[in-house]
């Protein structure tokens, strides 16, 4: 059934926070009236994250190729939203505040994207190295493609699905989250970044990116883009 709103949680064995993720994006929902769904993108989990998400009558699509981007590339085909918004489900992302990305979508921005630290970043909610790491791959990419993203590595994010698909992401690691900047700067796209806060981690347990080895896969993939720039431009 077609709505004009899918909310994507990107999953993996996240068990102990979905059901708060869920109950906030809910709550949302309702005091919005908004036209929504949920949908958890699951990427192949072990634990009770399927069965929190069907209790609560929520569709569930699994991704049998692992990474971030894998699971979010068939989150987005599956989503019966003209608008996603996608945001990680360990309540790191406050699904409470959403009226700016809301609005830059109904203003005709293809993709809005989340700044950590304009909206704020709580106490041991990133480490030393992920906000040295992310700042530096950030002014990397804007050197070669000056794009009014300030903050390339947040997760919460809302976009017009027809015109990202159109982009042929196929990044399957985290790099996915600067292949899709990039590519839509590189195809005109419009382009927004607003606050938001970024939590701590409500699931006790280590982060599933790996700092050097995707912040190197990062870097590889913002050269090869910038090297090979016109290639990807859409045609028409």
């Amino acid at each position: 059934m077609k709505k004009e709103f899918t909310f994507i949680l990107p999953c993996l064995n996240e068990e102990k926070t979905l059901q708060y993720c869920i109950n906030e994006i809910k709550k949302y929902i309702e005091k919005n009236n908004l036209d929504a769904e949920i949908l958890l993108a699951d990427n192949n989990s072990i634990d009770n994250s399927r069965k929190i998400a069907e209790n609560n009558q929520i569709r569930v699509v699994v991704c049998e190729k692992k990474g971030y981007g894998n699971t979010l590339i068939n989150g987005t085909n599956h989503a019966n939203g003209t608008y996603c918004i996608m945001g990680d489900s360990d309540g790191s992302y406050d699904f409470s505040h959403l009226d700016e990305f809301i609005k830059g979508l109904r203003d005709g921005y293809s993709l809005v994207v989340g700044n950590r630290f304009k909206g704020g970043i709580e106490k041991g909610a990133m480490t030393i190295s992920h906000k040295i790491g992310g700042r530096f791959l950030s002014i990397f990419a804007n050197f070669f493609f000056h794009t009014p993203v300030k903050d390339y590595h947040c997760g919460l994010r809302a976009y017009n699905k027809e015109s990202i698909q159109n982009l042929n992401l196929m990044q399957g690691g985290m790099e996915y989250a600067s292949e899709m900047i990039i590519k839509a700067k590189i195809n005109d796209l419009k382009i927004l970044e607003v606050p938001t806060r970024l939590r701590k981690d409500l699931r006790g347990k280590k982060s599933h990116m790996r700092t050097i080895r995707d912040g190197f896969r990062h870097v590889i993939l913002i050269s090869n883009l910038a090297i090979h720039k016109n290639k990807y431009r859409i045609k028409e």
